[in-house]
Formats: C-alpha cells, sequence, structure tokens
C-alpha cells in the first residue's frame, strides 16, 4: 500500500524533499505535509473549480413562470385523473395538489356530477419575454386548454390570452395583463459550447421555482423537421416543459422541451429548443398568430455513406428525395425521385434535415434554384417556393393485378415483371420493372416483393429485357446500387452480390 500511494504522488516528492530538509526532525510537520500532498491539495482545487449558481439564479429567477391550464370535460366519479400508483404517492408524500381532485369527499347520496366543469389540466413553465407581459412558453403546455394561468415568484396569478402556438417548433406565445414585469435576456446560441454549464429553472411535478444545473451535451441534434435542438445532461421531468435553458451569463439560450425516457421521467438527456430559432416564431406568432413557412413538396431521406459512395456523390451529404407531389412546386421544377438536393438558393444542404429548415425560412413565392445530383452528374433547376400547409394523410397507391412475368436473374437474386400503362399510371412511375420474387442477394439486402426497381446504378429500368442487360454487363464481385419505390417512397438499396 505505501509503494502504491508513492507511486501516485511521485510528482509531489520534491515537495516532500524540501519540506523534509527544512524539518528533518518534526514528526509532526511530516505528518501534516503527507495528509497535504496525498489528499488535502486536490480537494481544495476541486471545491474552487465548481460553478456557483446562487447568484444566477437570484438574477434570473423573477423571470420564469408557473404556467398552469384547465379543460372543460365530464368529471370523473372521484375527481382524480388517471395515474400509475409511484405518481399518486409522490404528490401524496410531498403535499402537491393532485390534478383534478376534488378536495370535500362526496357522500354516497351525492351523486356524481354530469356538468362539464373546469378541471385542472396540466402544468408547465415559461418565461417573460418583456416587460409588457408576453411570455414564451411550450405549444403543448397550452395545447386544448380551456383556460390558461401565469403565476409569478411573487405569486401574482393572471389569466393568460394564447398568442399563438406553432407544433411543429412547440413555441407558444401567451400574453398577460401586466407591466414593469423582469423580462429574460436573449443569449446567442452560436456561442454556446459543448460542455459549457447550464441551468434549467421551472415546476416539474408542480414544484414551482426549481433549479437543476448541467452540461450542454451536443448542439444540432436532429430529432424535428424544422430544430436543431440542443442535448443537454440537466434534469428535465414533467412541469418543466417551456421554462429556460440558461447560461452562465445569466441569458437564456434556449427553451426546455423533451426529454429522452422510456419511463416518463429524466433518465439523463434532455433536448432544448435553441433560442434564436424560438423568437424566429415566436415573432411571427405576435404580428400574425401563426407561423408560414415555405415548401416545395419532396419527401426526403439522409445519404448514407454506403449510398454516396456507390452512385459517386464522395461524402455523404445532401437530402436523398424519396417521393415527389405531383403537381408540387418540386415536381413542375423537374425533380425525381432519387435525386440528390445539395444546394437551395445557394446554401449548401450538408445532411437532409437542414433542407426543411432552409425552405421553411424562405417566403411564399420566392423563386429558387436547385442544384442536385442525378446518375452520376449535378443539374440546376428552378423551384418556386410555395406556402407549407397541414400534413394531408397519403395513401399508398395499390400494387394488385401486375402481370405474372417473372425473370429470376441469378446474380441478384430478384425476379422481376414489366409494367403496365395503367399500373405505371397508378403507381405515378414513368419507367421501371416489378419485383416478383427474392432470395438470396437480394433477400439480405431488404429488397422485397412488389418493390419497383426504377434504376440499377446509373441506368434507368424501364423493361425486364433492359434489366437483365444491365445485370449482363456487371462486374461481378462489386456491389450493385438499385433505386427502389416501395409505396409512395423511393429509396436507395445496396445488393453484394454472390461470389
Amino acid at each position: 500500500m505505501q509503494i502504491s500511494l508513492l507511486r501516485a504522488h511521485a510528482a509531489r516528492l520534491p515537495l516532500l524533499s524540501s519540506a523534509l530538509r527544512a524539518s528533518r526532525h518534526s514528526l509532526g510537520a511530516l505528518a501534516i505535509l503527507l495528509l497535504l500532498s496525498i489528499g488535502g491539495v486536490p480537494a481544495v482545487g476541486q471545491a474552487q473549480g465548481l460553478p456557483d449558481f446562487t447568484v444566477l439564479v437570484e438574477n434570473v429567477g423573477g423571470s420564469v413562470v408557473n404556467i398552469r391550464t384547465t379543460e372543460r370535460q365530464r368529471a370523473r366519479g372521484n375527481g382524480a385523473p388517471e395515474m400509475d400508483e409511484d405518481m399518486l404517492e409522490f404528490f401524496k408524500r410531498f403535499g402537491v395538489p393532485i390534478p383534478g381532485q376534488q378536495s370535500p369527499r362526496r357522500t354516497p347520496q351525492q351523486p356524481a356530477p354530469q356538468e362539464s366543469e373546469p378541471q385542472q389540466r396540466g402544468v408547465g413553465s415559461g418565461f417573460i419575454l418583456n416587460a409588457d407581459g408576453y411570455v414564451m412558453t411550450n405549444a403543448h403546455v397550452v395545447e386544448g386548454a380551456e383556460e390558461v394561468f401565469v403565476t409569478l415568484t411573487d405569486k401574482r396569478e393572471f389569466k393568460a390570452r394564447v398568442i399563438g402556438a406553432d407544433k411543429r417548433t412547440d413555441v407558444a406565445v401567451v400574453k398577460i395583463e401586466a407591466a414593469g414585469l423582469q423580462a429574460v435576456r436573449v443569449g446567442d446560441v452560436g456561442r454556446l459550447k459543448v460542455g459549457e454549464w447550464v441551468i434549467a429553472i421551472g415546476s416539474p411535478f408542480g414544484l414551482e421555482n426549481t433549479v437543476t444545473a448541467g452540461i450542454v451535451s451536443a448542439k444540432a441534434r436532429d430529432t424535428g423537421d424544422f430544430l436543431p435542438f440542443i442535448q443537454t445532461d440537466v434534469a428535465i421531468n414533467p412541469g418543466n416543459s417551456g421554462g429556460p435553458l440558461i447560461n452562465m451569463r445569466g441569458e437564456v439560450v434556449g427553451i426546455n422541451s423533451q426529454i429522452y425516457s422510456r419511463s416518463g421521467s429524466f433518465i439523463g438527456i434532455s433536448f432544448a429548443i435553441p433560442i434564436d430559432e424560438a423568437i424566429r416564431v415566436a415573432d411571427q406568432l405576435r404580428a400574425s398568430g401563426r407561423v408560414i413557412r415555405g415548401r416545395i413538396g419532396v419527401q426526403i431521406d439522409q445519404v448514407t455513406k454506403e449510398v454516396a459512395e456507390s452512385i459517386g456523390l464522395g461524402k455523404p451529404s445532401g437530402a436523398m428525395v424519396r417521393s415527389v407531389e405531383a403537381g408540387g412546386p418540386a415536381d413542375k421544377a423537374g425533380v425525381e425521385a432519387g435525386d440528390i438536393i445539395t444546394k437551395f438558393d445557394g446554401r449548401t444542404i450538408e445532411k437532409a434535415g437542414d433542407l426543411p429548415r432552409i425552405v421553411g425560412s424562405a417566403k411564399p413565392g420566392t423563386k429558387a434554384t436547385l442544384e442536385v445530383f442525378r446518375r452520376g452528374a449535378s443539374k440546376e433547376l428552378s423551384v418556386t417556393v410555395v406556402e407549407l400547409e397541414a400534413e394531408r394523410p397519403r395513401n399508398a397507391p395499390a400494387e394488385r393485378n401486375a402481370p405474372k412475368l417473372p425473370s429470376v436473374i441469378g446474380l441478384l437474386g430478384l425476379a422481376v415483371s414489366d409494367l403496365s400503362e395503367a399500373q405505371k399510371s397508378e403507381l405515378k412511375v414513368k419507367n421501371g420493372v416489378r419485383v416478383e420474387a427474392i432470395e438470396g442477394a437480394a433477400s439480405r439486402a431488404g429488397i422485397r416483393e412488389g418493390d419497383i426497381v426504377l434504376s440499377l446504378d446509373k441506368t434507368e429500368i424501364s423493361s425486364v429485357k433492359q434489366f437483365e442487360a444491365a445485370i449482363g454487363k456487371l462486374d461481378r464481385p462489386k456491389s450493385v446500387t438499385l433505386l427502389v419505390k416501395r409505396g409512395e417512397w423511393v429509396n436507395y438499396i445496396v445488393i453484394r452480390p454472390a461470389r
């Protein structure tokens, strides 16, 4: 054990040697020096390195609010909402009122109320945008609410009016009739660094003014179509939603919005909406009550490294077009399923998530240039952006009554048949062959019966005969890239032929 300690603290031997020379006959001094060497100095250093959040909380805490919502619903027999036993025990143990529970007990002779009456729906958080009473929170906090109440840290409560809510970004703005409020300072998300300390203030489980701390775990997490989220390890639980994520300068850098959890409670990963994105949404909500976004009518997916190499794109970048809306802007511009969109109006598309954000920020009616990569070459197309509307349900085209004229191709393990003109019209394709049976390499790659093969490597396929000819020219050891349509979607599938 003594040898181990000496090895662990070899760096401090010069200090000990000097001390021994200065006090050879003092065993007490030697003991003190050993204690400092082994444990004391690091402990002091560590304590000095930890952040102190007290001043930060005092300065910013007054800008954070509690948001309570109600809805009109038929009261249950006991007035209590459905929740698991652990959650009920939590509320009872800490004396937190159970949402929707009636305080006085009814006697058996008293019938349960049948008429609709306001019942507490949920609890969330928010923060004051300006001194005139505009408050920012999450859209899911106020969604479906009959009434919204905002409680300040000084316990004043106001009935709020919902100015607007945007589901796609989960941002909402509500207004209370108050003045002289303490507003937050908005930070620069661009300066936020991974590993930086941040804190959250909110009302987890309805417990107001709760502070939790952690670090920024990652930036630009693609967990939504229109938002690159900030990932943190700050403890976020139900009720924290809509509260601010604050940096060490006392500036709001995000809105706490989501957690990654299998249980519904915090397990170490949480997500916040970047404040710059949220402010852009809030400005539109305050101006018109809604957010106007652009669209071009494509469904997209990521470009994998394997696909990028197989089609000659090089690095895995851009957005792969899986489906083109018939008659939409992209369709009119000449975009095809299987194209890789690499630029929009001069802005590079590094990953698929970049495209909806860039197009969404474009004003409807704007003409833009699309750069697409198609069959080994880049091409520029002109597209006119239109306004993004509510998503419409899509029905997959039927693939019945296909003529059974299989041609088994041993190298890839595919049996395909020609498409009739009626099937091409129904499937909304100009060319292709239908997969009738699979085995071997095709089965391992994920090809399914009923898939439509649109191209093989860089060659469009319009018939079984052409497909067989293309197979005959293949270099057996090399991988083959098929552009396949399944339902309304297209995707690249790489097949490694059997050797």
